[in-house]
């Protein structure tokens, strides 16, 4: 269902959208919003974007099997490492919805998450390095994600040089629709 889905929409956008040396032009099907979620520059699970919805999707699964398992088990053990975990987890899994969604809201949703992700990465890192005492327990974000093979410092940063990429590429058409693009 979901092959045939995907042919109707490409169906709609080729009936919709034609592409002459002025841009994408509406031909009044009254389909044009939909073709739009669908342009290249609006898919940012494609492409590049694919990777990272992998990888985003693979450490969903780890950071929350990981913090599940820590707090159903050992919660008294290190409570705030083990949230972390699972918080972490939340932000990887808001970040693969938004990638495989797309469009422009999802693609502010996955820029905030990767900000804050990078931001909890960094805070994370900083004081397991700087007083490792405060985490009993290692969390995904520890010692800049070590544990990670340092993943989950460099996804954000991908992730948010991808979706600045998508960003530029999504306003491209836009300029040359109205006529104000060079």
């Amino acid at each position: 269902m979901a092959d045939g889905t995907r042919a109707t929409r490409e169906q709609a956008r080729t009936k919709t959208l034609t592409k002459g040396t002025d841009g994408m032009k509406d031909t009044g099907d009254g389909t044009a919003a939909e073709a739009a979620q669908d342009a290249p520059g609006t898919r940012i699970g494609q492409g590049p974007g694919r990777l990272l919805l992998s990888l985003y999707a693979v450490f969903t699964v780890a950071a929350l099997s990981r913090s599940i398992v820590q707090i159903a088990t050992k919660y008294h053990e290190a409570p705030l490492a083990y949230v972390l975990s699972g918080v972490a987890g939340v932000v990887y899994a808001v970040i693969t919805v938004a990638l495989w969604k797309g469009g422009e809201a999802a693609r502010k949703v996955a820029l905030v998450c990767c900000s804050a992700e990078l931001a909890g990465v960094i805070a994370v890192g900083t004081l397991t390095v700087v007083d490792s005492s405060a985490f009993p327990d290692a969390t995904v974000w520890s010692d800049f994600g070590i544990g990670y093979l340092f993943l989950p410092l460099a996804l954000p940063v991908a992730g948010l040089l991808w979706l600045r990429r998508a960003a530029r590429e999504a306003g491209r058409p836009q300029e040359q629709q109205t006529g104000s693009g060079a």
